[in-house]
């Protein structure tokens, strides 16, 4: 079945306002993680020189993959392909 609008109002796509929070939003969002990533680091060089604490080094490594991951992700939303 078809579905039919009864607004009276187009239906309008975000404009450039809506885009910039969203990039606003996105870049704070990558400076987080990238301060994160960091401080993983600096937690893991430590932990390194204490082999007893080998599980927690596995989750940390684990949780600086995933930071990368989003981060790379991140990045590719905001820096535009300009392959053509």
């Amino acid at each position: 079945m078809e579905r039919i609008s009864l607004s009276t109002t187009p239906e309008r796509s975000p404009g450039p306002d809506a885009m910039m929070t969203d990039d606003n939003a996105m870049l704070k969002r990558l400076h987080e993680l990238r301060s994160e990533h960091r401080d993983l680091d600096t937690v893991i060089e430590r932990l390194v020189h204490h082999p007893l604490n080998q599980l927690q080094l596995q989750r940390l490594k684990k949780r600086k993959l995933q930071l990368k991951d989003e981060i790379s992700w991140i990045e590719t939303r905001l820096i535009p392909d300009n392959i053509a």
